[in-house]
């Protein structure tokens, strides 16, 4: 009983903080990947739920973040636009199941193989992949779209 309140109940407080903090984080990026895969927002904000409940349950570490990714959005984008949303809950348990097993067998030290510049390559192109997914939000909008976009960029880069 110690043990499951050190686990626990040791830091509530903080605990509902972060998980509030990676709440208000998600929201927007969930619905964002969903619109990107092609799917209903309402589907992106249950799977963000879900992924959420289940890795507080199950474990994790900490400071570790468990949501969607813009590399699996944009795989998904051809999956669902070819053969529909129920392949795609397939393809997500398929998905899990392979990184389970590669954890199993202890794939992840292979990645001190691949060099920062494949990396670095690697990001780079799934943001370029993501700017061009987000065009089309970007036509036949109001001029209040580009200000709002024009806005964020200056942030960003300000």
């Amino acid at each position: 009983m110690k043990s499951f309140q050190q686990d626990w109940l040791s830091n509530i407080r903080g605990d509902l903080l972060a998980g509030l903090v990676v709440a208000l984080a998600l929201i927007p990026e969930a619905i964002a990947f969903s619109i990107i895969a092609g799917v209903d927002p309402k589907v992106g904000l249950y799977a963000s739920f879900c992924i959420a409940v289940v890795i507080a349950f199950t474990g994790g570490r900490p400071g570790m973040i468990s949501a969607a990714t813009g590399a699996m959005a944009l795989v998904m984008v051809t999956l669902v636009k070819d053969h529909g949303l129920q392949y795609l809950l397939a393809a997500t348990v398929l998905t899990g199941v392979l990184q389970i097993v590669a954890g199993w067998v202890r794939l992840g030290v292979l990645m001190r193989f691949v060099s920062r510049s494949v990396v670095t390559g690697f990001v780079n192109a799934l943001a370029i992949l993501i700017f061009l997914a987000q065009l089309p939000e970007l036509t036949n909008v109001t001029w209040h779209v580009y200000a709002m976009t024009a806005a964020g960029l200056a942030i960003i880069y300000g």
